[in-house]
């Protein structure tokens, strides 16, 4: 239809009017439109900006990571570090130590009066406590720095208990405490020698926490593990103190002294923590405050039997044997003077026939005299000019022609020492020495 032939003029309102609201849409749609494009335009811009800043903080992040990196390394070397420091400075701290002892154990023989035997015990009991404490920081160190590996192997709880319980009876004794042990007939799977100074340290806390009734050492069979229980009727561990008593330098406060028990630094839970963690058993205690605590330790279990090994060594240990040492010839290879005076003194108070030696070469010319052949052989480690006991006991034993029985005294606490010594049917003893432990096992060499 043309406009000429458009004649009605409500019509062409309404037709105008469509056509202005028409207008006004397309416009607002437009102005929508740019509307939405500004808007587009700010959001890239914030949007640029936040990227901007976390590139920013990921580069900030990414170089604290490197320097947090170079710290853990950092800290990691100087753990390490720490480690050998206190290996060294232990060895070279308990030679001297090592020789104290032996030398006042000397001078204890020679007392005459009773005051001069108590202050030859006063001081041996210090000795013995520096030694005790050098000991648990090395050990902790080496815990710490994760550089001890578990030998495990079969043990017999019997004789593990047997052998607890002869250090601790006289200190029981001495306080008026019943020392009980239930005897048990289980074998465990763990490391000796970790197990027993962990046992140790509970059994000391225990006889010094408690002031009367007693200690009770006992073991229950739990499925697969045996579980070791302390039981004690001391004075028990508050509330308060039970989520710090495996902390360093942590003392109940019903601590019992004496000048026998020593001062106790509060290390030995601390180890007792390191070393169960270390062996994968579980650790854990219940306890009542004036009624005592009960100490629980899980290790793996065998069939209730003795190994074979440890069968023989029973019926080894049953044979009649003498403990004296008069006349033993002893071939003695130490390279500290101090250690080879104060242990060819002791020897020599036990009446034994001494030929000293500071390295293999000395120690084979000391064999020379093919009248003279040694009962046993006693050497340290670390000798001179870089030679090693365990290499020297085995020249001498190829020298003689004969399989001596050979003890190795030292500071070195290295476990790779100690798979040497069993693999060459040799004895170990660590440095500081006690003299009745030496004597004792110098008689069980020469049964």
């Amino acid at each position: 239809m043309l406009m000429d032939e458009i004649t009605d003029v409500a019509r062409l309102r309404k037709i105008n009017s469509a056509l202005i609201s028409r207008v006004e849409r397309a416009m607002d749609q437009q102005g929508n439109a740019f509307s939405l494009f500004q808007t587009a335009i700010n959001l890239e811009g914030r949007v640029r900006d936040r990227t901007e800043e976390l590139r920013s903080t990921l580069r900030r992040l990414e170089e604290s990571n490197v320097g947090l990196v170079a710290a853990k390394e950092a800290a990691e070397l100087a753990n390490l570090s720490k480690t050998r420091f206190l290996a060294a400075a232990s060895h070279d701290v308990l030679q001297p130590l090592n020789a104290a002892h032996l030398s006042i154990s000397a001078l204890s023989d020679l007392q005459a009066t009773e005051e001069g035997r108590r202050l030859v015990g006063q001081v041996e009991r210090s000795l013995t406590t520096i030694g005790n404490l050098l000991q648990t920081l090395l050990d902790i160190s080496k815990l710490d720095a994760g550089v001890v590996l578990p030998e495990v192997e079969e043990i017999s709880l019997d004789q593990l208990f047997s052998s607890i319980k002869s250090d601790f009876q006289p200190l029981a004794e001495q306080k008026g405490l019943k020392f009980r042990f239930r005897a048990s007939n289980a074998v465990v799977r763990s490391d000796q020698t970790m197990l027993r100074r962990l046992l140790q340290n509970i059994v000391s806390n225990a006889v010094r926490y408690t002031r009367s009734g007693g200690v009770l050492v006992g073991a229950r069979r739990r499925e697969t593990f045996i579980r070791i229980e302390i039981a004690d009727t001391g004075c028990g561990i508050p509330q308060d103190h039970r989520e710090a008593v495996f902390e360093e330098f942590h003392r109940g406060p019903g601590a019992v002294e004496s000048d026998v028990s020593g001062a106790g630094l509060g290390l030995g839970l601390s180890i007792v923590r390191r070393m169960a963690d270390a062996l994968g058993h579980r650790i854990g205690f219940s306890s009542v405050v004036g009624r005592g605590t009960v100490f629980w330790l899980e290790v793996p279990a065998l069939a209730n039997r003795l190994p074979t090994a440890v069968a023989e060594a029973t019926t080894e240990t049953k044979k009649p044997r003498g403990y004296g040492l008069f006349g033993t010839k002893v071939l003695l290879i130490e390279n500290d003077l101090t250690v080879l005076e104060a242990m060819m003194g002791l020897l020599a108070r036990w009446q034994c026939a001494v030929r000293p030696a500071t390295s293999s070469k000395e120690a084979l010319r000391a064999l020379g005299d093919t009248d003279w052949v040694p009962d046993v052989i006693i050497a340290d480690q670390h000798l001179v000019g870089g030679d090693l006991g365990s290499q020297t006991i085995a020249e001498a034993r190829t020298y003689l022609a004969r399989d001596v029985p050979a003890l190795i005294i030292t500071g070195d606490p290295s476990p790779a020492l100690a798979q040497m010594a069993r693999a060459g049917g040799i004895e170990l003893m660590r440095k500081p020495v006690k003299p009745a432990q030496l004597r004792a096992l110098l008689a069980h060499l020469l049964a």
